[in-house]
């Protein structure tokens, strides 16, 4: 199973929509849950501490933690291809992070399997996730060796 567990919702129809989309055309591949946790405003190390704690709620001890990072290392989407081709035959369970609008805990980071990174340019939480679950869905066509548009 795949599940996303981000911080916040989607309050964007057109960003809902997207992420349906793609939550449809991935049923073809494999089990996905989406899973969002409340996100938190105020003072950044208490939201972080906060939000940690509703993150790790709903990790568990053999889940393979994939975190979304600034600071996460750089890969094509062929190399991300051939990553969770080899995280879907050792982990029955591999969960992408996505934090919230001041990132992860450290303790969440160092929880993580491997962080990644999309680019060195920061974008909205909600356009993360379109692009995280197109990103997940362009890997199983990879792996499938189906063609899809470049």
């Amino acid at each position: 199973m795949i599940k996303l567990l981000v911080v916040g919702k989607l309050k964007e129809k057109y960003f809902r929509d997207a992420c349906l989309e793609y939550q449809k055309r991935l049923q073809k591949y494999c089990k996905l849950e989406i899973v969002e946790v409340m996100d938190k405003s105020g003072d950044e190390k208490k939201v972080k501490e906060q939000e940690k704690n509703l993150l790790f709620a709903k990790i568990k001890d053999k889940d393979f933690v994939v975190t979304l990072e600034i600071e996460g290392n750089k890969m094509s989407s062929l190399e991300f291809s051939k990553h969770l081709e080899e995280w879907q035959m050792n982990y029955s369970d591999i969960v992408f992070v996505v934090g919230g609008s001041y990132g992860l805990d450290d303790e969440v980071k160092k929880r993580s399997n491997i962080s990644i990174t999309f680019s060195d340019m920061t974008f909205p939480h909600q356009l993360f996730r379109v692009m995280l679950l197109e990103q997940i869905y362009r890997a199983f066509k990879i792996i499938n060796q189906e063609t899809y548009h470049k």
